[in-house]
């Protein structure tokens, strides 16, 4: 028999998450997670794939959201699947614990690539002088509208990721240009504009499928509908929609917020601001679903 010690665990701390390994073998781990209120958590299918994944309710309340239902998952109630055939995200009404266990092994995805892209994130945004609630921000406010909005649970997921991790390309942007305090030339311009595809590579890279599909989002969140963007001047549908609704909070966001170099405008400004470019810069029905929450948003 094997007994492990509490503070022998591999433990791995995310954002509204702690993950523990309890035990793993030929393949097989167990996984204690605690999920704190509002924070989520997936499965889905991948190529390859063919595990059987199990989770356990421990205490708390969790929503099961499928493509096509919603189902509360309370205190002893469990899921399983061998292997997941469908997109399902797990959104914790309370605070959560549940033990996970899966047949192929996990762990070392949550505790090293992931954990490193999420440093990384707010790692940059600091340096370009927002605060560390930067890339928190965006990605709870993109949620709120591609929550409205009705998206399916995959393009929710990968949302999650591309609004947190939008800026990650800008690690390779030199720090003169990032930090500059006053207009950039047009050769430092067009080199702050490579951040953008820096960022997908930087997510391809890590050959986890989630991440290369956040990596696409992240691609063009500087797309505009009318198709005067960057890097690859799309318009309209073209632009992926998590990455249109990622322009705009991400703009609003820029324009309310304090820099260095200059202090934010104030909301009523950045909102008549997002109305005056409805269908130049952003997408009509997300400025549209931005306004018809702004009041949750501003909450």
């Amino acid at each position: 028999m094997n007994i492990l010690k509490k503070d022998a665990m591999k433990k791995v701390y995310l954002k509204n998450m702690e993950l523990s390994l309890l035990a793993s073998g030929d393949g097989t781990e167990v996984i204690h997670h605690k999920l704190y209120k509002g924070g989520r958590w997936a499965m889905g299918p991948a190529e390859g794939w063919i595990a059987l994944e199990h989770l356990t309710i421990l205490s708390g309340t969790l929503i099961y959201q499928t493509p096509s239902e919603e189902i509360v998952l309370s205190t002893g109630d469990s899921f399983h699947a061998c292997p997941v055939t469908e997109f399902s995200l797990f959104i914790a009404q309370t605070d959560v614990e549940f033990i996970y266990v899966t047949s192929q092994p996990q762990f070392q995805n949550y505790s090293s690539s992931l954990q490193e892209m999420l440093d990384l994130a707010v790692m940059v945004e600091e340096k370009d002088g927002y605060t560390a609630e930067h890339c928190e921000r965006i990605k709870e406010l993109s949620m709120l509208i591609g929550t409205k909005m009705e998206l399916s649970t995959d393009e929710l997921y990968s949302l999650n990721l591309g609004a947190f991790l939008h800026d990650i390309g800008k690690v390779k942007v030199p720090d003169h240009i990032l930090n500059k305090p006053g207009k950039l030339t047009d050769e430092e311009y067009e080199i702050m504009k490579m951040h953008t595809t820096w960022g997908r590579e930087t997510l391809e890279n890590t050959n986890i499928p989630e991440l290369i599909k956040a990596g696409k989002i992240v691609e063009q969140h500087h797309e505009r509908f009318d198709g005067k963007g960057y890097p690859k001047q799309l318009q309209g549908d073209e632009i992926l929609i998590q990455a249109a609704i990622i322009s705009v909070v991400d703009t609003f966001d820029a324009m309310t917020t304090d820099r260095v170099y200059r202090k934010g405008l104030s909301v009523d400004t950045a909102l008549a601001e997002l109305e005056r470019n409805i269908g130049t810069m952003f997408h009509p029905k997300v400025v549209e679903t931005f306004f018809s929450i702004k009041d949750k948003i501003l909450a």
